[in-house]
């Protein structure tokens, strides 16, 4: 997590330098009026910058992923992003109305204008002419960029609502590159901040075409069809068994896909519990009722059903040189385990790690547990089950007691994020290398 916001402050303040270094004349301004030119070319060239990469983000690029350690990480920057665009787009738009507001209610005085000079360059001047055509279409990007942004980061709003609503940020997006382009001052387009707008700008614009046209994760796109499926009604959750057609490039233990089963609800993220056999070549998803969409499955879903999977995703595939490994499976967060013990049953041999394995649930379901028990004999897996109700709360005390050797394992959680947020302030304080060594999959799409 560190990593990230390191790498979220680091491009702001890399946006803060090269607008610096493009007008330094801010560093003499004097007067509201004067301050507030400046303020509104800074406020917007950072919600524009915000929005380019968030948009870039958007259409999962392969290039960042595993620089971000995975897409989980990168929806966590996209959020990051969409929530810096909106305060820097309210904080323009503040500028750009309240010293307007101030003189309409008498508080300040606008200074005089000297005469205008018309701009040689025909591209600044084409510029100008689109000047006041841009502003008004700015302004109406602007309100419908506010509640698209706050309807994705309103939970209680249902997913089906947000999916078929979010991509119109693509088309505001749109407009707001236009809005851009037309009012930065003119003279930036030279400066190295200038080359930094037009390649994000660029690539944002194209990233914009694919969404609204929903070619996102298409050519990762491949065709399956229901093969089995089994609930567990203790801990209401589906496995569904998925036969795959010719084209899935197999995937690693930990990764999870996008599944879709109805277009008009989308497509639905959900970690692969199994392994990957070319042979054989099925994947197994384990959906809890969670929401809306996952309570519906088992009545939605049926056997030869078609299905369109898209992935594989995810950097959570247990890579590390540690002799011992500690695994924390919070709820469904035991998915990602159940993947990887089937791998080391099918693949036996070598030299590899030490692994205990703690399964936190608040929910009891005998068939589930004993595949669990099962999965983890077979994979030479020590297996804590912990139930809530009987066995109270982990925490890193009882792990480092059933665990002796902690210090020198490498831990991976896969559950609540406060759960794991924790957990890895317990090991930090432990003085164990979190950063280093305490792997979370932030398995949070919106």
């Amino acid at each position: 997590m560190r990593k990230l916001q390191q790498m979220f402050w680091g491009m702001l303040a890399l946006v803060s330098v090269l607008w610096l270094v493009a007008d330094p004349s801010v560093f003499r301004l004097s007067g509201v009026f004067a301050i507030r030119t400046a303020a509104v070319q800074y406020t917007g060239i950072v919600a524009i910058v915000c929005m380019s990469v968030a948009m870039i983000l958007a259409i999962r690029p392969r290039w960042p992923e595993s620089r971000l350690g995975g897409l989980d990480k990168m929806y966590r920057v996209h959020k990051w992003l969409g929530i810096a665009a909106l305060v820097a787009a309210i904080t323009h738009w503040l500028w750009a109305k309240a010293p307007k507001w101030a003189v309409g209610w008498g508080w300040l005085e606008r200074p005089a204008r000297g005469p205008r000079v018309p701009p040689v360059n025909p591209v600044e001047s084409l510029f100008t002419q689109l000047r006041h055509t841009a502003e008004g279409w700015g302004e109406w990007a602007f309100y419908g960029v506010v509640v698209l942004i706050a309807a994705a980061l309103i939970q209680r709003i249902p997913y089906r609502f947000f999916y078929r609503t979010h991509r119109y940020v693509a088309l505001v997006y749109l407009v707001l590159v236009f809005h851009a382009v037309v009012l930065t001052k003119f003279g930036y387009w030279l400066s190295p901040l200038g080359l930094t707008l037009v390649v994000l700008l660029s690539y944002g614009s194209w990233a914009a075409v694919l969404v609204l046209f929903r070619r996102v994760g298409r050519n990762r796109q491949t065709a399956g069809r229901i093969a089995a499926m089994r609930y567990y009604p203790g801990v209401r959750a589906l496995e569904t068994t998925i036969d795959m057609e010719p084209g899935w490039p197999g995937h690693r233990p930990g990764q999870f896909a996008f599944a879709m089963s109805d277009p008009a609800e989308g497509a639905h993220p959900y970690t692969i519990a199994s392994a990957w056999n070319a042979d054989e070549p099925q994947i197994t998803f384990i959906t809890k009722e969670l929401g809306d969409h996952t309570r519906q499955l088992p009545d939605k879903l049926r056997s030869g059903q078609n299905v369109t999977i898209e992935g594989p995703y995810g950097c959570f595939t247990f890579d590390d040189d540690c002799a011992r490994q500690i695994w924390i499976g919070g709820g469904i967060g035991i998915t990602p385990f159940i993947a990887r013990m089937k791998y080391l049953q099918s693949h036996a041999g070598g030299t590899l790690p030490e692994v205990d394995l703690f399964h936190c649930t608040a929910e009891i379901d005998e068939d589930a547990l004993d595949n669990l028990r099962a999965d983890a004999g077979a994979a030479g897996i020590r297996l804590h089950i912990l139930i809530d109700a009987r066995d109270g709360r982990l925490d890193g005390e009882r792990i480092c007691s059933a665990v002796p050797e902690w210090r020198d394992a490498s831990i991976w959680f896969c559950g609540p994020l406060p759960f794991g947020e924790t957990l890895r302030r317990d090991f930090g304080k432990r003085g164990f290398p979190v950063a280093d060594r305490f792997h979370q999959e932030l398995f949070a799409m919106r």
